[in-house]
Formats: structure tokens, C-alpha cells, sequence
């Protein structure tokens, strides 16, 4: 059984990508990098994204990674903020630690591709 099934398909990533954005929208840190973007679309993004990368049926069909957050001065602390919401955002729906671990893993290697500031 894939990740994306195990936590509940569709549905379960769609709340856990709400959540998400309520919790990195109210980081003063991160909440700069969203301000005046299109949210609804950025969450559409996300899902697919999310989807793709842990087995489920969505194909993203966003830019590449690393042009899509070029420009945007992304350090480290950044990502792992991002990360942190994202796995405490599907720890608040229930999904067992062993699951967020595996899904925070699979982010992992995106940071290259992200991370643009030092």
C-alpha cells in the first residue's frame, strides 16, 4: 500500500495541504513568501505535488522545482520550516509518525533544488 493510500487518499492530503497553508501563512517567517500569491492555485500545486511524490494518482503538472523557487532567497531554516508544518499539519489529522517521517524524507532531497539562500 502506498503512502497516499495509507493516510487516506484525496481527501487527506487535500486537508492536510489546508493545513499547511493556515500554518506557514501565520509563520511571520515564512508568511512573507506568500503574500500576494494565488493561494488557491498554489494549494492545487501542492496537492498534486504531494500526491505524486508519496504514490497517489495526481500527476503534477507545476514547473520544475528549481525554477519555480529561484529568486525567492530560501535558506535552510526556511525549508525546514516548511517541512515542520507540513509533517505537524498531517500529524494534527492523524497521520502516524512512522508515515510523516516517510513523507518528510521523500521532501528531503527537493532542499538542493530550494534552497537558494545561505
Amino acid at each position: 500500500m502506498s503512502i497516499y493510500d495509507a493516510i487516506g487518499g484525496a481527501s487527506a492530503v487535500q486537508a492536510a495541504v489546508d493545513e499547511f497553508y493556515v500554518r506557514v501563512t501565520a509563520d511571520p517567517e515564512l508568511a512573507p513568501f506568500f503574500a500576494g500569491k494565488d493561494i488557491p492555485r498554489l494549494k492545487a500545486h501542492q496537492q498534486a505535488f504531494i500526491s505524486a511524490a508519496i504514490g497517489g494518482p495526481e500527476v503534477y503538472q507545476g514547473g520544475a522545482i528549481a525554477s519555480v523557487h529561484s529568486g525567492l532567497r530560501i535558506t535552510d531554516a526556511n525549508f525546514d520550516a516548511v517541512v515542520d508544518h507540513l509533517v505537524s499539519a498531517l500529524s494534527g489529522l492523524g497521520v502516524p509518525a512512522e508515515t510523516t517521517g516517510q513523507i518528510g524524507a521523500a521532501l528531503a532531497p527537493l532542499r538542493a533544488d530550494i534552497v537558494t539562500a545561505k
